[in-house]
């Protein structure tokens, strides 16, 4: 039970890095490498400002708010420097390996001794109306005009700037929203383990694509299914597989080969359910064809 609930939390926490990620890498089609320097520095501001006196609610917003800056200065590396997207998110997130390092002086900021939003009540329960709300937020402002333009930048960019639009500001408000949620995931991570760690950052990427890909073959065929809760229930799943792994007597050094493992399992699984699929219909295309082809017979 403990097994479930834990990974239950985790899996809610990473949630919300898999909402930010979901933005850069399936609505812009963009992928975005600075994830793993924007997790961690969200632990970092928040540990920062936690222990400055201010409350753990304030200084999560804050983390927030800070960790759109690594989005922003994605943005300016590709758009204005002309460097490739995938180069650029490297960039950044070298960039704030040393500033998280800046940040506090040191590389592992204990923070049992400070207040956090899981002293409030029930961790379960206060990740899971957090998330719900982000989630809310996030698919409302998705059927706004700005976020349509944000969709249309992603699956055509040059329809986009063919109506006069500057299709760059919607990729700068996409990585920036996505980068300010990875940052706050990370705040949140750092509150529910007490510690804030250079090396937290290491492998979220993976974790978060596994999210999108896991989360993507639950209910294919349902459009009332938002990508958004893909993204969670995907993250969800993820942890619990790595938990039971974990369980069943794997070591923990473990984990990276079985983030991997995951990640190629559902890829083939969606891969081969797309070639079923298009099996299918070719041969019911077939069957029509040959129904079409058939002499009319007099009576």
């Amino acid at each position: 039970m403990d097994l479930i609930i834990t990974s239950l939390e985790q899996g809610l926490i990473f949630g919300i890095l898999a909402m930010g990620v979901l933005l850069t890498y399936k609505v812009l089609n963009e992928a975005d490498l600075s994830v793993e320097g924007t997790f961690p520095f969200g632990a970092f501001v928040f540990a920062k400002f936690v222990m400055m006196g201010l409350s753990p609610i304030i200084s999560t917003l804050i983390a927030f708010l800070l960790g759109t800056l690594a989005g922003l200065i994605t943005c300016i590396l590709f758009i204005k420097l002309k460097i490739k997207p995938l180069l650029a998110g490297i960039l950044t997130m070298t960039m704030f390996y040393s500033i998280n390092l800046r940040l506090n002086g040191k590389a592992n900021i204990p923070l049992f001794s400070y207040d956090n939003l899981f002293n409030i009540g029930p961790t379960l329960i206060i990740l899971v109306i957090l998330v719900l709300a982000i989630k809310i937020l996030l698919d409302t402002f998705l059927k706004t005009e700005k976020g349509y333009l944000l969709i249309a930048t992603g699956d055509n960019e040059a329809f986009v700037k063919s109506l006069g639009i500057n299709s760059n500001k919607y990729k700068v408000i996409g990585f920036m929203l996505a980068n300010g949620l990875i940052a706050l995931s990370g705040a949140l991570m750092a509150q529910y383990q007490g510690f804030a760690d250079i090396t937290m950052g290491t492998g979220v990427i993976v974790i978060a694509l596994a999210s999108i890909i896991i989360g993507d073959t639950v209910k294919r065929k349902a459009n009332w299914f938002k990508n958004t809760s893909r993204a969670i229930v995907g993250a969800i799943i993820y942890k619990i597989i790595g938990g039971i792994a974990i369980d069943l007597g794997l070591a923990p050094t473990d984990l990276k080969a079985i983030s991997a493992i995951i990640v190629i399992l559902f890829i083939a699984y969606n891969n081969l359910a797309i070639d079923l699929l298009g099996a299918a219909r070719k041969k019911e295309r077939r069957k029509i064809n040959a129904q079409n082809r058939e002499p009319i017979k007099d009576f």
